[in-house]
């Protein structure tokens, strides 16, 4: 039997194995693994602090692979070919694979061993350890590694610092302009970036604690965690003690087979250098594990280099970066006050597409990067701006997952030959989109090309759509996550379906968002029931129904926003924002306002925000009807409703329509004979006129309406769907609409109104009941590990009376 060893348990292990296997190796594969656990999910690394799993994260083992696990392998004896392990034991092979990988640079500078790396799970056990009594952290290096260790100390309670030796951060995927459209979103956030500058020392106290890290200049940034991630060194120290051929800076030297300078041994992954380069993305590793399992099992696969495009969401800013990074034509897009940057390479004839960069809003990346190195589909504006892009064809050389190396004909062939009709089937057969996911957009529009009607599951965690879902919850009388999960899903679910299903449990039995285990599910606003600002703060938005308020309540708003130091401004939904807040400080405000008598504006969730409203009738020479009356009546009845996305609303007392009620989600303007009632209108990004749906209804009737308006939005649309987009998709539009929720059309009127009925009997305030509960209360604090502290990173300056963020420079 033919003995093939494989040193090294990490991804590209994985994908050897898992290719042998597949080819029918007709063998025994015996891999070391230097870890204590098989290989596992690296791209998802980080979201092991988040609360993922080491299990969650893990690789299944292919069946027949033989596992030594926690082993060194400390030497090979090519003439005999054995391999030696620490233990002190030996293993025969006939081949052998290298795939040892890389190690985290450390540069040499005293104090060094006093800091983290950032390569492994044991390496992220460490840092949670170290951040247990730590109040800040210093991360060096800016690149997709170092950011994202600097996103796992912020989330650890700690003020992240990121320290770059490049004059912007991610120098290998955006230039200059993008470099400095992410800082301004990461500064945003309340880090510290420190570009363009570098490491001299580690500096630790007298105890042997890490103290600080300080610059070339001499600058000292104080931090009780420093973590190195500036780069990769390839582990080739067992081919160099065995005499193979490395590279001048590092790596085993390999043939486009992926061979070594020994015919029996080859090298795979980081530790490979194939054509003059290391690669460190998963894409280009995966490849040269397919190829050398080709090569083993007797075939003449090579390796010609590989994708380098990557697209990724780091600190909640979307970036991206596919082919060259120079051309002799480019055509750029700025914004920096929406914090979007877009910028196309082109050949000088102005007809070839060669790359891109994205910062902000990588949405043109699916369907660019299949046409690098092909003539421009369409004009650069129109590709960069009008969703263009979406619509063409992709050529079938075109690679549409760089991951896994699949092309767009690969995708075609598994639809027609092999009656694949979704994208798990996509998946299972060709493995697209199964590593970092960026490509799962272009298998949908691939599948839909095909003439594949494409499913609508919500996540890879739920077959069904938000809709379907919903139905179930509510036909099954499912009140929890885990058991929807447990009963219609599979997996533990994602940062898609938990909030959808959160939204879904509160519509439907309007429990508090945060009691028992739905508190995890919730979104990073609703998890502390305000809104975040761009310094780490919190708005306070108590609500003001109709914008009417008595001056005793105006007076307690001056002094809270005095007594506590924050900024106050009048919306444009007719009620004040408190900014400022820390998190320590929002129960103790809100404790101020719920005993004045305000209750949530909900400004947090995906819910009712407000009714505005004109003085109507009361006061207006020209009003006809009493449009803060009725504004007050519906925001008291709809408040806190929990819907897909959120909801505006607004009554205008005439024609003159002050409120802007048709710019709304459900706007009401009124006339001589009642109300006319207006929806799915919207403002924002694509403003959208509402349509009239009803003239001259009572008051009555007007709300019935709107109750099942609602009603069926909401157990109807898909997740973060607008009114305006969900009518728009209904068939039959506002014809549909009508004949639901007027003629009854689908006999669902009586239980729309048991819904809604349901929904207003059992309104309680959130945050009242929040302030009343101990344990709910328990989160929020600044820092888990010391709850009395406030951040120290948060500082405001003063402007025209009132305070605003100084943000990090």
């Amino acid at each position: 039997m033919k003995e093939l060893v494989v040193v090294g348990f990490g991804p590209a292990a994985h994908r050897l194995v898992e290719s042998l296997m597949d080819r029918g190796f007709a063998g025994r594969v015996t891999v070391i693994g230097e870890e204590p656990r098989p290989a596992y999910d690296r791209v998802r690394l980080t979201s092991y602090l988040s609360g993922t799993s080491a299990e969650d994260l893990a690789y299944e083992v292919p069946e027949g692979t033989v596992t030594r696990l926690g082993t060194r392998v400390t030497g090979i004896d090519r003439q005999a070919r054995r391999v030696f392990t620490a233990d002190g034991g030996a293993l025969p092979y006939d081949v052998l694979v290298l795939a040892t990988g890389s190690a985290p640079f450390v540069p040499p500078v005293p104090g060094a061993e006093h800091a983290h790396v950032y390569r492994t799970i044991e390496d992220l056990d460490a840092i949670r350890t170290a951040a247990k009594d730590a109040a800040e952290g210093v991360v060096v290096g800016g690149g997709l590694l170092g950011l994202e260790a600097a996103d796992a100390l912020r989330a650890l309670g700690l003020k992240a610092h990121i320290v770059e030796m490049s004059p912007w951060l991610m120098p290998r995927q955006v230039d200059e302009g993008g470099g400095a459209v992410l800082r301004r979103h990461i500064e945003g956030l309340g880090l510290g970036v420190h570009a363009g500058s570098g490491v001299r020392e580690v500096v630790v106290d007298g105890a042997g604690r890490v103290a600080g890290l300080r610059t070339p200049d001499g600058a000292l940034l104080e931090a009780q965690v420093v973590v190195f991630s500036a780069g990769i060194r390839p582990r080739d120290e067992l081919a160099r003690a065995a005499g193979l051929e490395v590279g001048e800076r590092g790596g085993v030297v390999v043939d486009p087979g992926m061979r070594t300078s020994d015919p029996s041994i080859y090298a795979i992954g980081e530790c490979a250098l194939a054509g003059g380069m290391i690669y460190g993305l998963v894409g280009p590793c995966n490849t040269m594990a397919e190829v050398a399992a080709d090569r083993i099992t007797g075939g003449s696969a090579t390796f010609t280099g590989a994708d380098l495009s990557t697209k990724l969401k780091l600190l909640g800013v979307e970036v991206a970066q596919f082919g060259a990074m120079t051309g002799a034509l480019d055509v750029t897009y700025m914004d920096p006050v929406a914090g979007v940057y877009k910028k196309l390479f082109i050949s000088d004839d102005a007809r070839t597409l060669l790359g891109g960069i994205c910062v902000g809003d990588a949405s043109p990346y699916a369907s660019l990067r299949p046409f690098v190195g092909k003539e421009l589909p369409a004009p650069p504006s129109d590709l960069l701006f009008s969703g263009a892009g979406a619509s063409l064809d992709l050529p079938g050389d075109a690679l549409v997952c760089s991951c896994n190396n699949v092309c767009a004909d690969d995708i075609r062939t598994a639809v027609a030959d092999q009656g694949v009709t979704d994208v798990p089937g996509l998946k299972a057969c060709t493995r697209a989109g199964t590593t970092c996911g960026s490509c799962v957009p272009m298998l949908k529009r691939l599948l839909e090309k095909s003439g594949v009607e494409v499913g609508k599951a919500l996540c890879e965690h739920f077959a069904h759509s938000r809709a379907e879902l919903f139905d179930i919850v509510r036909v099954r009388r499912i009140t929890t996550f885990s058991q929807l999960i447990a009963e219609h899903g599979q997996g533990r679910g994602c940062d898609v379906c938990k909030p959808a299903v959160a939204s879904i449990l509160a519509s439907l039995h309007n429990g508090h968002v945060l009691e028992g285990e739905r508190a995890a599910l919730q979104d990073t606003n609703d998890a502390f029931l305000a809104n975040i600002q761009k310094n780490g703060t919190y708005s306070v938005v108590p609500r003001i129904p109709g914008g009417e308020i008595t001056p005793e309540k105006l007076i307690v708003i001056g002094e809270v926003a005095r007594d506590f130091g924050l900024y106050t401004k009048i919306t444009g939904g007719q009620r004040i924002d408190l900014f400022g807040a820390r998190v320590e400080q929002l129960p103790l405000i809100w404790r101020r306002l719920v005993d004045a008598g305000f209750e949530s504006g909900h400004a947090y969730g995906k819910a009712l925000r407000t009714v505005k409203s004109c003085v109507g009738s009361t006061w207006c020479r020209y009003g006809v009807q009493d449009s803060v009356g009725l504004a007050i009546e519906l925001e008291l009845r709809y408040r806190g409703l929990r819907s897909p996305h959120k909801l505006k609303s607004a009554v205008s007392g005439c024609a003159r329509e002050c409120a802007e009620a048709r710019s709304k989600d459900f706007g009401i303007i009124a006339t001589e004979k009642g109300w006319n009632l207006y929806v799915a209108g919207n403002g924002g990004f694509q403003p959208r006129h509402a349509d009239l749906l009803a003239a001259d209804l009572s008051t009555e009737e007007l709300i019935r309406t709107i109750d099942r308006f609602l009603m069926y939005y909401v157990r109807t649309a898909d997740r973060l769907q607008r009114t305006s987009a969900w009518l728009e998709s209904l068939e039959g539009g506002l014809d549909h609409l009508r004949e639901v929720i007027m003629e009854d059309s689908l006999g669902i009127c009586a239980d729309l109104d048991a819904q809604m009925a349901h929904h207003v009997a059992t309104y309680a305030d959130e945050w009242s009941a929040t302030l009343d509960d101990p344990d709910k209360l328990r989160r929020f604090v600044s820092f888990v590990n010391a709850p009395g502290v406030p951040d120290p990173s948060i500082v405001f300056e003063r402007e025209r009376g009132q305070i605003k963020p100084v943000m990090a420079r």
